[in-house]
């Protein structure tokens, strides 16, 4: 029987696994709206530092990179282990970015939800976190 225990322990461990780089693909979810001449682009991050997080503008194209740093040790069996690790998505704005001009209004983060406003006729490059 303990054979057979450890073999469903090792499944479970693997799917939850499995489900976490789906999430990590997949993950964080993006809502998007014009208003006000300003395209506010917000995403969910839960668990994520300011300081890991790493925006960048290129083209029509939001790049959002963030790593966990994982210094905690958990004790015990982990039965599973779904939150992402990591975020690297590659998010197409529906407004036209002028290269070479700063284009970001403003971006925040706070619990875990990171707001940012574009100006919908501006353009630019780097972006800092409030």
């Amino acid at each position: 029987m303990g054979l057979i225990r450890y073999l469903a322990k090792e499944a479970l461990r693997e799917i939850g696994n499995k489900t976490r780089e789906f999430y990590e693909f997949m993950l964080p979810p993006v809502d998007m709206q014009i208003d006000d001449n300003n395209l506010t682009v917000t995403i969910d991050m839960p668990g994520f530092d300011k300081k890991d997080i790493k925006l960048k503008i290129q083209g029509n194209v939001l790049s959002v990179n963030a790593k966990k740093n994982n210094t905690e040790q958990l004790s015990g069996t982990i039965i599973w282990k779904q939150r992402p690790n990591i975020i690297d998505k590659k998010i197409r704005l529906p407004i036209r970015i002028k290269e070479g001009e700063e284009n970001v209004k403003s971006a925040k983060y706070a619990d875990g939800v990171l707001t940012i406003q574009i100006p919908v006729d501006d353009g630019g490059k780097q972006i800092s976190i409030d």
